[in-house]
């Protein structure tokens, strides 16, 4: 059954290689994709009983390639499916060739069997066939900067990757096996001395995912490819909610694989680095996708501080944000492509009136803000909110400051909505694109309504909520709006230390540099805390 949910998305993109050009085979791809995601819901629903294991080919046991879906790998299935269907409908009507609907099923393939792959190897090639194909994407309509862009990306994450690569080589090399549960049940048995041999392949390993995670410092790459001017806004928009989230999945398996020897405390101080990193930068731009994109790496750092604390509720808000980050974040890129494309321009400075021109796509854009910046009765407060739960003073208080940066950068985000809009031609509004940005823009309020019931149905994790507690929070909401838009109106606009930060960047060279620095302190830090 598993091998359907790799084939399928294969095939589709096949299909509209030929047939890209006649909407009529697009309709049959988006209904296929419908089934794909129907498919997806079912396989979620059989997981509550039990994982679902499909073996291929003829060999026995560790020795064959087995696609395992778990409750875990099951919802990030479902959620790729669920992406990749509002990403087909909101390209429904641009003019893309067939190149383009072939590489972005491809991709979606390429992702889901990231998801249910048991194979370390096999991990290894997907996630190189997937990077050359996002390359291929972000350098879609060969302008100078996305060339550049989609090459930078390339080479930095086929040097992470050679980490990977020399990790799992060390793993074998001790296992005898490449099944990570398999290397589970090895690593297991091993005497201390033993797992002390595993420190080196630890590092070489979370080295490589800590890059896919764009953790702290490793995500100069992450700009250039999220916010790149020539890739098509659905591309963008999966690469920041979904496709990133390929790493922070293949975080928590190898954690899990690693349990004796992992580090929580080195990747929860990464993570809040990582937070403030982020919203700093994002303050610093004034391109609507740049500002999106450093907004990734901020709430990848709030994700992981809640995947990294020994807590059940605090680990069940990092998951729930994983999918709340994933909805937010795809309504922005795609609500900020319409905005381009209807305003001709990308700086948020001569970007006005939003609201009065296009209402749907405001809408849509004001409840994507309320859910990033945590407002009460959206998804983001209630992931934040278990996040925050079990942390103690420090980690709350950064959580605070991270947040409170984030509300600042949206206060700016947010002055495109109002005012009048300068008198332009008019551009006809696409309306498949405002029926996908108004969907996600929805589910990040009903996420809010009813998070403690998705957080159980996703994660069988039984939370509550408390009322006195989220009130609290909600006032401490309100509290960190007003003092952000004073800190914003008569700090930040005039900061000229904002205005330098926005000018530095590293070359690919500094970026090799910082993951060979990365790799060093981590090995150094697995040392110590054994």
């Amino acid at each position: 059954m598993l091998t359907y949910f790799v084939i399928l998305p294969i095939l589709m993109a096949v299909f509209l290689y030929v047939f890209s050009s006649a909407k009529t085979g697009r309709l049959i791809v988006i209904a296929a994709q419908t089934l794909l995601a129907c498919l997806a819901v079912y396989l979620f629903s059989i997981c509550k009983e039990g994982d679902v294991v499909t073996g291929i080919g003829n060999y026995e046991g560790v020795f064959g390639i087995l696609l395992k879906a778990d409750g875990l790998s099951s919802v990030f299935v479902l959620l790729t499916t669920f992406v990749f269907l509002i990403a087909a409908v909101y390209s429904f009507n641009e003019n893309n060739c067939g190149l383009f609907w072939f590489l972005l099923f491809i991709w979606e393939g390429l992702l889901i069997g990231v998801f249910l792959t048991r194979d370390l190897f096999n991990v290894f090639v997907l996630i190189e066939v997937a990077t050359v194909t996002v390359s291929v994407l972000i350098m879609f309509n060969r302008d100078n900067r996305s060339m550049y862009d989609g090459m930078v990306y390339l080479m930095i994450n086929t040097v992470a990757i050679q980490f990977y690569l020399f990790g799992i080589g060390y793993v074998y090399k001790l296992t005898g096996v490449l099944d990570m549960d398999a290397a589970a049940r090895a690593v297991g048995t091993l005497d201390r001395l033993d797992k002390n041999s595993l420190l080196l392949p630890y590092a070489l390993i979370m080295t490589a995912i800590s890059l896919k995670c764009a953790l702290a410092p490793l995500f100069s790459w992450l700009p250039k490819a999220h916010g790149t001017p020539g890739a098509p806004s659905s591309v963008s928009a999966i690469l920041s909610g979904l496709h990133i989230k390929s790493g922070v999945y293949l975080f928590l398996r190898f954690q899990a694989l690693f349990q004796d020897i992992a580090i929580p405390e080195f990747f929860l101080a990464a993570g809040i680095v990582t937070g403030i990193a982020g919203f700093v930068l994002a303050l610093s731009q004034s391109d609507i996708k740049l500002i999106l994109a450093y907004h990734t790496i901020s709430q990848v750092g709030l994700i992981m501080i809640g995947l990294n604390i020994d807590n059940t509720y605090t680990f069940a808000g990092g998951l729930y944000h994983v999918i709340n980050h994933t909805l937010f974040k795809s309504a922005l890129f795609l609500s900020a492509g319409i905005i381009t494309h209807v305003y001709g321009t990308r700086d948020i400075y001569k970007i006005r009136g939003v609201f009065r021109r296009i209402p749907l796509v405001g809408a849509a854009t004001v409840m994507a803000i309320l859910g990033i910046t945590g407002a009460p009765l959206f998804n983001g407060s209630i992931s934040k909110y278990f996040i925050v739960s079990g942390t103690n003073w420090l980690v709350s208080g950064a959580m605070m400051f991270i947040n409170l940066g984030t509300i600042m950068s949206f206060i700016k985000y947010s002055s495109i909505l109002f005012g009048s809009p300068e008198k332009r031609c008019a551009v006809k509004i696409d309306g498949c694109q405002q029926a996908a940005v108004l969907t996600l823009g929805v589910l990040c309020f009903v996420g809010g309504i009813f998070g403690e019931q998705f957080i159980e149905l996703m994660f069988n994790i039984k939370v509550s909520v408390d009322t006195a507690g989220y009130l609290q929070k909600a006032a401490l909401f309100a509290v960190s709006g007003v003092a952000g838009y004073f800190i914003f109106k008569y700090y930040v606009k005039k900061s000229v230390l904002l205005k330098r930060i926005k000018e530095a960047d590293l070359s690919f060279r500094g970026m090799c540099v910082s993951i060979g620095a990365f790799f060093a302190v981590i090995l150094t830090a697995a040392g110590m805390f054994q």
